[in-house]
């Protein structure tokens, strides 16, 4: 029987991007919004991030054969596609699924938690009634949307990649929906992980193939929030939300 899942699973988050940084000093000086001008989509890496993504790179380069990936998908965002192409994949080689794209905020998008208080209160207090896994923004997605379509993209990824070695460069909400997925967690265990703290800019998801777990084998979980390729290489280490965290 064909092997469903691949061999080995990365899942990164992009690095440290403009965005990230615009947010932060917004949520300091307790504005309401966060000052970018680019779409979301568009938002940049920053200098530092650009430095975790090739410190990541020449980590995977490091790496015996059969623990380098041979197939590398992404999100369409540029910080993503930025993330990817330092850590060494030739643009001709990088195949984007919209599927991987961050998590949409809709009438949140830009604000910080203040803002999100003072211009939107319903929406705060009804996010609170749900929680995040549930809420859905208006124009925005809830997590079990984002969910949704990861679960058609783990079956495209199962036809088209069983047996294969995956990066995938995604989204911190994304990174924390696979795991919910691969590993069937319930919405408390996801969300107890998400407590626990960020995921880094840059860091490393990885899943080994195990014949034994399922009837057909399953991936199992080796590392998760990884940064130690950040460390040996001398990059900074950053874990900021990508989003509110109000809205997150």
């Amino acid at each position: 029987m064909q092997q469903r899942w691949p061999e080995r699973l990365w899942i990164v988050r992009h690095g440290e991007s403009r965005g990230n940084v615009a947010r932060d000093a917004a949520q300091a000086a307790r504005s309401h919004r966060i000052e970018t001008l680019d779409r979301d989509v568009d938002v940049p890496l920053s200098d530092r991030g650009e430095a975790q993504a090739r410190a990541l790179g020449r980590w995977f380069a490091d790496q015996p054969g059969e623990e380098r990936p041979d197939v590398v998908l992404a999100s369409p965002y540029r910080r993503a596609r930025q993330t990817a192409v330092l850590m060494g994949t030739p643009p001709a080689d990088l195949i984007f699924d919209e599927r991987l794209r961050e998590k949409e905020f809709g009438i949140l998008d830009r604000l910080t938690r203040y803002g999100i208080e003072a211009e939107h209160p319903q929406q705060a207090e009804l996010r609170r009634a749900l929680g995040k896994f549930y809420h859905r923004p208006p124009g925005g997605e809830s997590w079990c949307d984002v969910i949704l379509r990861l679960r058609s993209a783990l079956d495209t990824i199962s036809l088209h990649y069983g047996g294969a070695r995956v990066l995938i460069v995604a989204h911190q909400v994304v990174v924390l929906c696979l795991r919910y997925l691969i590993e069937g967690m319930t919405e408390e265990q996801i969300l107890a992980i998400d407590r626990e703290g960020d995921v880094a800019n840059c860091s490393v998801t990885a899943y080994a193939h195990d014949p034994s777990a399922g009837p057909r084998g399953g991936l199992v979980l080796q590392r998760y929030n990884f940064v130690a390729p950040l460390l040996e290489e001398g990059a900074p280490v950053t874990a900021e939300p990508d989003a509110p965290m109000a809205a997150r």
